[in-house]
């Protein structure tokens, strides 16, 4: 049985967790916490009767846990973390895990130290479409990598957003949103070293001087180079956020990945474009629930989590200082 806490519920991510209980007998929610009052009413029915907190750390004081899900505000959660993982706990984290270098160098430190894990919930992951190009790669059937391009429309919704989301609490939107598409190219080229240039603007909302809209980054990952873009720009009055894309280019074939219409486009040299069949897909957390009630180490480990996330902040960085090169290694936390 594991014993679950969810310490943050700023964001909507959080139902990836609540939805999950359903599907995990063996995993038990225990208590949550929420600083924010009309975030803790918003989640009542989803805390079903478990004690709630405005402190984590109240909270991880009156509670034995064996799991802390970490979902509050983006500058909050490595605080949240460390508390966490100095329990005693495991972690599973929204992203991003946090919002400097800094912080990530203190949470690498101390899952290193206390040997729990801290896994985030990079859900591009377990999308069929995403399944099923890994498969395509693994058999080699588009060859060698060589080059990766990818997409990632938001919308913004300013309105409905909190006022920390539009100041220095926020991050960046390259640590942010890039961090998935970071994890998507190690995941696809499982490469432990490269460097990184990044670029960040703004072209609306004057309204949030400090709010970047819009970047992208150059990221060499091996002998692979990926270009990764994302904005806060996508219609307003269109159905979603847009189309989440990934392309792929090997040497014996190309492959287009259709994450929001849950479609796989391929074509090689000894074949015409196609679309591949896909496997049922993974949701956000079974993986990790899954991982640690059978005893083995979760997919996104502390080492996916941590690289990840430095090659989005690194990124983040360069763009912040004129688009300086970064280098980046693979790190090696559990």
């Amino acid at each position: 049985m594991i014993r679950l806490a969810i310490a943050g519920m700023a964001h909507p991510h959080v139902l990836y967790l609540f939805n999950e209980l359903p599907r995990q007998p063996d995993v038990r929610l225990v208590a949550v916490s929420e600083p924010d009052a009309a975030l803790r009413d918003a989640y009542t029915d989803h805390a079903a009767g478990r004690p709630v907190y405005a402190d984590h750390r109240e909270m991880l004081s009156d509670h034995q846990v064996d799991v802390v899900a970490v979902n509050g505000a983006y500058a909050d959660r490595a605080d949240v973390i460390l508390d966490a993982l100095t329990a005693g706990a495991q972690v599973i984290a929204d992203k991003p895990i946090c919002t400097s270098l800094d912080q990530l160098a203190t949470i690498e430190a101390t899952a290193s130290r206390t040997g729990n894990i801290v896994s985030a919930m990079f859900e591009k992951r377990g999308y069929p479409v995403t399944l099923a190009a890994r498969r395509l790669l693994a058999d080699g059937l588009l060859g060698d990598l060589s080059l990766l391009a990818s997409t990632g429309p938001h919308q913004l919704r300013h309105r409905k957003r909190p006022p920390w989301f539009f100041g220095k609490d926020y991050g960046g939107i390259l640590g942010d949103l890039a961090v998935h598409d970071a994890d998507m190219v190690l995941a696809l080229t499982g490469a432990t070293g490269g460097h990184v240039v990044g670029s960040t603007g703004k072209r609306a909302y004057p309204e949030y001087p400090q709010f970047h809209d819009h970047g992208a980054m150059l990221l060499v990952a091996g002998d692979t180079t990926a270009t990764i873009d994302a904005h806060w720009l996508a219609p307003e009055a269109a159905r979603g956020n847009g189309g989440y894309e990934m392309r792929i280019v090997g040497t014996r074939g190309t492959a287009q990945l259709r994450w929001t219409e849950a479609r796989l486009d391929v074509a090689t040299h000894g074949r015409d474009a196609w679309q591949e069949t896909l496997p049922p897909g993974r949701r956000p957390a079974e993986d990790f629930f899954t991982a640690l009630l059978s005893g083995r180490a979760p997919e996104v480990s502390t080492t996916e989590t941590i690289t990840a996330s430095r090659i989005a902040l690194l990124a983040q960085h360069s763009a912040d200082n004129g688009g300086t090169v970064e280098h980046w290694s693979q790190t090696h936390s559990g």
